[in-house]
């Protein structure tokens, strides 16, 4: 970001949001980077950087200061999530990215005031944790083809069924989750539940990855589980709504996310290239290597800019669901086309877990799977631009 816009006048990001990212940048490199190993190889981060960055005003960044929020803009969320690459593991972008733009906008839309109170506000002081339960073992991009049930038993809900592949599943205190409420119904029969994770009948298992390996991911199961009245979110048989305008933020935080990771991969063989010598010259030297590195800047730099604009859009009351989209499908794919080539202009270097390069490799590969595969967003976009065929 900084080396892309401070040499001229930006009509989106202001001298308030690059000070913002600085802030960001600065904390994750001092922070955050120097425990990275450690962390990737625990599969886990304390619990207590939510509480840190909570303090350092990097939750609730979109709410208001009643509910313990930021008062910012949506530009603010794009820069944190870009900035927070500096960290060298994508794990701690996920795990804050769930709370700040996956389970917290839901919660203030569409949560009573009890429930802003009862769990928005201390997510946004650092003091609670939350996780998203949509995806199931046989329901991933399919949401309306979720099986996870609940009715209603004498004062609570009763919930059955379970979820996989949860961020911060392991360590959360609560659980937003969609579930059928009149199966007959379809889509139009799913409600969205805050289940807190002491409730009887609720337990999980920790899941191993490849990828994002400091962030827990978890499998949840609900065995009858007991869920208060006052827990339903929103209107009953509305979930499936709510989540599919959650899933617009989500995407945009997912971009984001994308670009940060892309761009680190991108300044490691930058500098890499300029220090490795083969055949008496600098790997920059090579043309081959030369504008692999041009393609590489001129790739993350246009889709940077699209990123920025679209959030643009959506801070400013536009739904554009079609350009969210087409920028978390495209900051998708060029993060991963940069870090393949960031990995192999490093080459056997590359491949050592020591070297950071191997985890913008690995974290990038998450982007084209969570928050909508690459064939779900050129759905979406196909959906807007082909009317659908008379029959």
């Amino acid at each position: 970001m900084e080396q892309a816009i401070t040499k001229m006048p930006h009509p989106i990001i202001t001298e308030t949001h690059l000070e913002f990212g600085r802030k960001v940048r600065e904390f994750a490199e001092r922070e955050l980077a120097p425990h990275a190993d450690e962390w990737e190889e625990k599969e886990e981060f304390p619990s207590s950087i939510f509480s840190r960055f909570a303090e350092l005003g990097f939750l609730g960044l979109r709410f208001p200061k009643e509910y313990a929020g930021q008062n910012l803009d949506l530009i603010h969320s794009v820069v944190l999530s870009e900035q927070l690459a500096h960290s060298t593991m994508g794990g701690i972008t996920m795990a804050v990215s769930v709370e700040n733009e996956m389970v917290a906008p839901p919660i203030f839309r569409f949560g009573s005031e009890e429930q802003k109170q009862r769990f928005l506000v201390p997510m946004n002081r650092g003091l609670k944790i939350g996780a998203l339960g949509i995806t199931e073992p046989n329901a991933g991009s399919d949401v309306a083809a979720i099986q996870t049930r609940a009715k209603k038993g004498n004062g609570h809900w009763i919930l059955n069924g379970e979820k996989i592949f949860i961020t911060n599943g392991c360590r959360a205190d609560f659980v937003l989750v969609l579930a059928r409420t009149s199966p007959e119904k379809g889509y139009r029969g799913m409600s969205l539940f805050l289940v807190e994770t002491d409730s009887p009948g609720f337990t999980r298992r920790k899941l191993h990855k490849i990828t994002m390996r400091c962030s827990d991911t978890a499998q949840l199961f609900f065995d009858d589980c007991c869920i208060p009245f006052q827990n339903l979110l929103g209107d009953e048989g509305q979930g499936f709504y709510h989540i599919m305008w959650e899933l617009q933020g989500e995407r945009l935080a997912g971009a984001a996310n994308a670009i940060g990771r892309g761009q680190m991969a991108f300044e490691a063989a930058l500098k890499y290239a300029q220090e490795r010598v083969q055949f008496g010259q600098r790997l920059a030297d090579f043309q081959a290597i030369r504008h692999k590195l041009a393609d590489m800047a001129t790739q993350l730099e246009v889709t940077r800019q699209f990123v920025y604009y679209v959030a643009w859009l959506f801070e400013n009351g536009q739904y554009p669901v079609k350009e969210i989209s087409m920028a978390k499908l495209m900051a998708s794919q060029v993060s991963c086309k940069v870090a393949e080539e960031a990995l192999q202009i490093h080459g056997g270097q590359g491949l050592l877990t020591s070297n950071p390069v191997q985890r913008y490799w690995h974290d990038t590969r998450l982007s084209r799977i969570g928050g909508g595969t690459d064939e779900i967003q050129r759905e979406v976009i196909a959906r807007t631009l082909i009317p659908k065929a008379e029959k």
